[in-house]
């Protein structure tokens, strides 16, 4: 599934394996052949000039997320009031982590986030043209389970999120993913199973 409402996108992978489009499957003994969603890991990729986090605390049974404009050209991820991740320009990531995921979803996620064509070439003016590698900016991961959220009645359930003893360990091969296939340097991610509070900043459509 993908979703598109600039400057901020929303897409997935998934575990579909017998049809040639990963994010679409076709419904068994169904003769209408109905298209069936299978959802697995999530990304929600956001443009920014900067941004900040201050994570609350490490309950990550109730992961609050505040997104919020500024003109500051600060990207920082701040933990219980220190400063532990910080970028320029660049990407903020959020990303949930489906209990079905495997090493290919994780690979799709992280082609698909280096080489969107998100900004400007500054050479030709061609918008929409170069990739974050292309730009040399930063990018910045944050673990967010709540992308699975669903609502039961009025209550929201995250049971298709992955088990956090199983998440941690995935999301981190994740952020190593990015770092082996970009510059490690440029790569930053929060602190995983924390409550947090994020500033993200874009002055103007970058």
């Amino acid at each position: 599934m993908r979703h598109l409402s600039l400057p901020c996108f929303t897409f997935g992978a998934t575990n579909c394996r017998s049809v040639n489009d990963r994010r679409i499957g076709l419904s068994a003994g169904s003769s209408s052949s109905k298209r069936v969603e299978i959802r697995a890991m999530r990304a929600v990729v956001q443009r920014v000039a900067s941004a900040s986090v201050e994570v609350l605390s490490s309950q990550s049974s109730s992961v609050s997320l505040f997104l919020l404009t500024s003109s500051s050209d600060c990207r920082r991820l701040q933990v219980e009031g220190r400063l532990v991740s910080e970028i320029g320009p660049g990407l903020l990531v959020l990303v949930g982590v489906h209990e079905s995921d495997t090493d290919s979803d994780a690979d799709y996620i992280c082609r698909k986030v280096l080489n969107m064509r998100l900004f400007t070439n500054e050479t030709t003016g061609r918008g929409w043209d170069q990739n974050v590698m292309q730009q040399n900016y930063g990018v910045l991961l944050v673990s967010q389970f709540t992308l699975y959220g669903v609502l039961k009645g009025n209550k929201p359930d995250f049971h298709v999120a992955m088990p956090p003893q199983k998440a941690k360990p995935f999301y981190d091969s994740l952020v190593d993913k990015f770092r082996k296939s970009y510059n490690p340097d440029a790569i930053k991610d929060g602190i995983f199973g924390a409550m947090m509070k994020v500033r993200l900043y874009y002055p103007k459509l970058c």
